[in-house]
C-alpha cells in the first residue's frame, strides 16, 4: 500500500512553518481535495465546482489546566507554499456525515453548529482513499472524546468497523507515560512500524472482555449459528416455566386479598343506598323551598311594577300639564321690554315641552296613547301662534327702530359737521331681544329668514343714507384744486412747471371713509351674524367700548349667550349658514359701494397720483378681512381696489397718449419736453406710495418711459442730420433728471442704465461722422489697406494702384497739413449743433480720444506697409491734441 500523507514529515514541517506563530502544535496533516456540494432535484448532495487542492491540519493548544483543538485548512499560493485558509474550533463540530453519492466512500461533510449561514451547503472533503479517510476522521473523533468529552453526531459510517480497522491497522507500540497536565496522552510508534496513530480504542478493553466471557461459555464453532440459536430458545421457554411456577405458588395469599376486597364492596354498596335516601328528602325540601320564593317573588315584583308605574303616570302627567301663565303669556301676551323676561321663561318651557314630547326623552311606547297625541297637538299650536306673533313683533319693531333714526337728522353728517355713525343705541335695544331669536330659531327655523330680510332691508335704508351724506359732505368740506393736471400735453418748453399743489387731501378724505366705515360695516356685519344665529365665526365681539356702545358693561347685552340647546353649541363651520349668510350680507350692505366710488372717482379727478396713496391704503385694509362673518366688506375692499386700479390705469394711458403726441409737432430741438416732465412726475409719484402699491407704480414706469424712448427714437428719425444729437442731449437729460430715483427704485434704475447705453451708442455713431467727415481721405486710404492685406502680403501693397508712397503722401499732405486747423474746425463743429453746453466738454473728450485711436491703428499700419515712410508721431499728435 502507498505511503499515505498522513506520514509525510515534510508535510507536517511545512504545516508548522504556515501556523508559525500560533503556539499551535500539529497533531495530524493530510492532502484532501475541496469540492462544493450542490443540492440536486432529488434533495442530495452531487459534485459541483472542480476540486481544489487543500491540507488539513489538526492541531492543538495548551491553555493553562484546558487544552484547545482545531482543524485547520491550509492552501497553496502561487508559489506552492502552504498558507492559511480557513480555521475551525472542533469543540463546534456537531456532524460528520458522508457523501452517498461518492460510491467509493472517500467524501464526507463536517459540520459546525457556529456557522453564520446553515443554509449554504459545507465544503465536501475527499480523500486519496478510505484508510486516509479513516485515519483523519479517528484522530478527530479520539481527539473530540478525550478533550472535549463528547462525540459528534457521525453519519453513514460503520463505528465498529472502523473500530476493527483501527485494530488491524494499529501495531504493537510503546506508551509514553506523561502527565496528564500536559495535555491529551497520545499513542507513539517507531516511524516506519505503523501506519496509523490512535489514541484509543471506540470499545474499551473491560467490555471486550466480558463479550469473550460470554462467548466462551457456548464452546461452538464458527458454523454452528442455527444450534445457537436453538439453545437460546430453550433456555427461554425454561425462564419463562420458571416465572408461571411461582405465580401458582402464591394462590392462597391471593384468595385473602380478594375476600377483603369483597367486604369493602359490600360496605359501599351500603353506604350507597342511606345516600340515595337522604338525596329524596333533599330534593323534595328544595323543591318546596323553590315554590315558596317563586311566590314571594311574584308578589315583590308586582308591588315594584305598581309603584314604577304611578310614579311614571305622574311624571307623564306633569310632563303634559301646560301651565296657565305660560300658555296665557304664548299666546296673547305682550313683547315689550318690561316683559321680556316672562317670554323667556314661557320660551325655555316650550322647548323643554317639545322636547320631552320626543324621542329619546319620550319612552316610544307612549308616542301612540291618545292623551299624548292630543298635548303634542296643543303644544305644537301653542309653539306656531307664538313664533307667528313674534315674527310679526320683530318685523314692526326693527322698521320702527330704522324709522325714528331716519327721521332725525342728528344723527347724520351736515353741511360744516362730519358725523360719525354710531349705532350703540340701535344694538342695545335689539340685544334685548336677541335670546327671543335664539329660541325662535330653536323652535322653528324657517322663520329666521323673513326676520333677517326684514332687518337687511331696514338697516340698508339707514347704513345707505349714513354713508351718503358722510360721503358728499367729506367732498364739499375737502379743500383741493379743481382743475385737472395735465402733465405732457401743451408743454414745448423746459422752463414750464405744472401746478403743484398740496392734493393729499383728497387722498386723505378717502382715508377717513375708510377708517370710519368699514370697521363701521365690519361690525354691523359681526353683529348681524351674532343677531340672527348664523353659526359662523365672527372677527371681532359685537359690542366694545370701540363701537360706542354705552352699556357695554352690562352683561345682559352680551350676545355671546349659551345657546339653548345643547346640540346648537357646534365648534365647526356649517356651509349652508356660510352661504345664508353672504346672500343676507349683501341685502344689509348693497348699494353702500356706490358712494365709496364716488369718493374714489372724486379724489382721481383731483389728481390722478391720489390713486397711489388710496390703492396702499386699500391693501392695508385686506389682509384684517377673514372672518366669514366679513364677506361682503373683502368684496367691497376688492371692488376698491379694481377701480382704483382702473383709474390710475386710464390716467396711465391718457399720458401716454399725451406724451405720443409729440411726435405729431413741428420739428424739435435740444432736449424734448417730457423728458424732464417725467422726473418730476417721478418725484410726485414716490410721494404717494404706500404699503404694496410699489408694483402699481412701476407698472405705470414701464409704460411711461417706454413710450418716451420710442417717441423720441421716432422724432429723432424725422431728421437723421441731427438725430444722434437729439439722442444723446435726451438720454443725457433722462440720466440727469432721474440719478437721485435711480439710486432708490429699481425699476427706474433698469430704465437709467439703458438710456446710458444708448447714450454711449448715440455719441459713438456722432463722434466718428465729426472725425470721418474732416479726415476722410486719411481713414479712407487706411481702410483700403486693411481690406487688401487679408489677401497679399504688406510688401505687395504698395505696388497696387492708388496705394504707391506718392499716394501716400498726398494724403497725408492734404490730410495734415494743417492738422490744428482741422481739429478746431472738428471742435467748432461739435459745438455747433450742440443745443446743451454742458455736455461739450465730455463729448470733445471723447472725440479727441477716438481721434487718437484711430490715428495711433494709422500710424501701425503705415510703418507695417512703408516702412520708410516718415508721418507724424502719435506723441506729436497727442500732444497736439492737449493742447487744443
Amino acid at each position: 500500500m502507498a505511503k499515505s500523507s498522513a506520514d509525510d514529515e515534510e508535510l507536517r514541517r511545512a504545516c508548522e512553518a504556515a501556523i508559525e506563530g500560533t503556539k499551535q502544535q500539529v497533531v495530524m496533516s493530510i492532502r484532501v481535495a475541496k469540492t462544493s456540494g450542490i443540492i440536486g432535484i432529488a434533495g442530495k448532495l452531487s459534485r459541483g465546482a472542480m476540486a481544489k487542492p487543500r491540507v488539513l491540519a489538526i492541531s492543538t493548544k495548551a491553555k493553562g489546566q484546558r487544552t484547545k483543538a482545531f482543524l485547520r485548512v491550509l492552501k497553496y499560493s502561487n508559489g506552492g507554499v502552504l498558507e492559511p485558509a480557513k480555521l475551525y474550533k472542533l469543540k463546534h463540530l456537531s456532524k460528520v456525515e458522508l457523501v452517498t453519492n461518492d460510491p467509493s466512500g472517500c467524501t464526507f461533510m463536517l459540520g459546525f453548529d457556529n456557522l453564520r449561514s446553515q443554509s449554504v451547503t459545507p465544503p465536501q472533503w475527499t480523500m486519496r482513499n478510505v484508510d486516509d479517510r479513516n485515519r483523519l476522521l479517528l484522530c478527530i473523533l479520539n481527539i473530540c472524546k478525550d478533550i472535549l468529552g463528547r462525540l459528534p453526531k457521525v453519519v453513514g459510517i460503520d463505528v465498529v468497523e472502523m473500530a476493527l480497522w483501527a485494530k488491524e491497522n494499529t501495531p504493537a507500540i510503546t506508551k509514553q507515560q506523561a502527565n496528564p497536565q500536559d495535555g491529551p496522552v497520545t499513542s507513539v510508534a517507531e516511524e516506519g512500524e505503523m501506519t496509523v496513530t490512535v489514541e484509543r480504542e471506540l470499545v474499551s478493553q473491560a467490555e471486550e472482555e466480558d463479550m469473550e466471557a460470554l462467548l466462551g461459555t457456548y464452546v461452538m464453532g464458527i458454523g454452528e449459528a442455527e444450534a445457537f440459536s436453538e439453545r437460546l430458545k430453550r433456555e427461554l421457554q425454561a425462564l419463562e416455566a420458571a416465572n408461571v411456577h411461582a405465580i401458582l405458588e402464591n394462590e392462597p395469599l391471593i384468595d385473602e386479598v380478594l375476600h377483603g376486597l369483597e367486604s369493602a364492596t359490600n360496605c359501599v354498596e351500603d353506604m350507597d343506598e342511606w345516600l340515595g335516601i337522604f338525596n329524596v328528602k333533599l330534593r323534595h325540601m328544595r323543591e318546596d323551598i323553590e315554590s315558596i320564593e317563586t311566590r314571594n317573588n311574584k308578589l315583590e315584583m308586582q308591588s315594584v311594577n305598581n309603584k314604577a308605574l304611578i310614579e311614571e303616570l305622574d311624571r307623564l302627567l306633569e310632563r303634559l300639564r301646560i301651565p296657565s301663565e305660560y300658555a296665557a303669556c304664548l299666546t296673547d301676551g305682550s313683547f315689550e321690554e318690561a316683559r321680556m323676561p316672562q317670554n323667556i321663561e314661557a320660551c325655555e318651557w316650550l322647548t323643554n315641552a317639545l322636547h320631552g314630547l320626543e324621542s329619546p326623552k319620550l319612552d316610544p311606547s307612549y308616542s301612540n296613547m291618545r292623551a299624548v297625541k292630543e298635548k303634542r297637538a296643543e303644544v305644537d299650536k301653542l309653539k306656531t301662534t307664538f313664533v307667528r306673533r313674534a315674527s310679526e313683533f320683530l318685523r314692526n319693531y326693527f322698521s320702527s327702530l330704522v324709522d325714528f333714526m331716519m327721521s332725525d337728522k342728528s344723527y347724520f353728517s351736515q353741511r360744516g359737521q362730519l358725523k360719525r355713525p354710531d349705532h350703540a343705541d340701535l344694538r342695545y335695544k335689539c340685544r334685548t331681544y336677541a335670546r327671543l331669536l335664539q329660541h325662535l330659531k330653536s323652535l322653528d327655523k324657517n322663520c329666521l329668514g323673513p326676520l333677517r330680510k326684514a332687518y337687511c332691508t331696514s338697516l340698508n335704508l339707514l347704513l345707505r343714507r349714513e354713508a351718503r351724506e358722510f360721503a358728499n359732505e367729506l367732498r364739499s368740506s375737502t379743500k383741493a384744486s379743481k382743475n385737472p393736471i395735465v402733465w405732457f400735453e401743451g408743454l414745448t418748453g423746459l422752463n414750464q412747471s405744472v401746478n403743484n399743489a398740496d392734493t393729499s387731501a383728497a387722498s386723505e378724505a378717502y382715508a377717513k371713509m375708510l377708517t370710519i366705515f368699514i370697521p363701521l360695516l365690519v361690525d354691523e356685519s359681526s353683529f348681524f351674524a351674532h343677531f340672527m344665529c348664523f353659526e359662523v365665526p365672527t372677527l371681532l365681539p359685537p359690542e366694545g367700548v370701540a363701537n360706542g356702545n354705552k352699556a357695554g358693561d352690562d352683561k345682559d347685552d352680551d350676545l355671546c349667550i349659551m345657546d339653548i340647546d345643547e346640540n346648537d353649541n357646534k365648534s365647526g363651520q356649517n356651509s349652508a349658514d356660510i352661504e345664508a349668510l353672504n346672500e343676507s350680507l349683501h341685502d344689509l350692505l348693497d348699494g353702500i359701494q356706490e358712494d365709496f366710488f364716488a369718493v374714489v372717482d372724486w379724489a382721481g379727478k383731483i389728481d390722478p397720483m391720489c390713486c397711489i396713496s388710496m390703492h396702499g391704503i386699500t391693501e392695508r385694509y385686506i389682509p384684517g378681512q377673514k372672518a366669514d362673518a366679513a364677506g361682503f366688506v373683502r368684496i367691497l375692499l376688492d371692488d376698491l381696489e379694481s377701480r382704483i386700479s382702473m383709474q390710475f390705469s386710464r390716467f396711465v394711458e391718457e399720458t401716454c397718449h399725451q406724451i405720443e403726441r409729440n411726435e405729431r409737432n413741428v420739428r424739435q430741438l435740444g432736449v424734448l419736453s417730457f423728458i424732464p416732465r417725467f422726473a418730476t412726475l417721478a418725484t410726485r409719484m414716490e410721494q404717494y406710495i404706500q404699503g404694496q402699491s410699489r408694483d402699481l407704480v412701476d407698472q405705470a414706469y414701464t409704460k411711461f418711459v417706454t413710450i418716451m424712448f420710442v417717441t423720441l427714437d421716432k422724432i429723432a428719425q424725422t431728421d437723421l442730420k441731427y438725430q444722434d444729437i437729439m439722442l444723446l442731449e435726451n438720454y443725457a437729460s433722462f440720466q440727469n433728471s432721474l440719478y437721485d430715483l435711480a439710486n432708490v427704485v429699481p425699476t427706474l434704475a433698469k430704465f437709467y442704465h439703458q438710456a446710458s447705453e444708448s447714450y454711449e451708442q448715440a455719441c459713438t455713431r456722432h463722434i466718428n461722422t465729426i472725425i470721418y467727415y474732416q479726415f476722410e481721405r486719411l481713414f479712407q486710404f487706411a481702410r483700403r489697406i486693411e481690406d487688401l492685406m487679408y489677401t497679399i502680403t504688406p510688401e505687395e501693397i504698395p505696388f497696387q494702384i492708388g496705394l504707391s508712397k506718392a499716394d501716400l503722401r498726398k494724403v497725408v499732405k492734404y490730410s495734415l497739413s494743417g492738422v490744428d486747423k482741422s481739429i478746431s474746425t472738428m471742435y467748432k463743429r461739435l459745438q455747433k449743433n450742440l443745443a446743451s453746453e454742458e455736455l461739450l466738454p465730455s463729448l470733445w473728450d471723447k472725440c479727441k480720444k477716438e481721434f487718437l485711436e484711430k490715428y495711433e491703428s494709422f500710424v501701425q499700419l503705415i510703418n507695417k506697409v512703408y516702412p520708410t515712410e516718415s508721418i507724424p508721431s502719435i506723441s506729436e499728435m497727442r500732444g497736439l491734441l492737449a493742447s487744443m
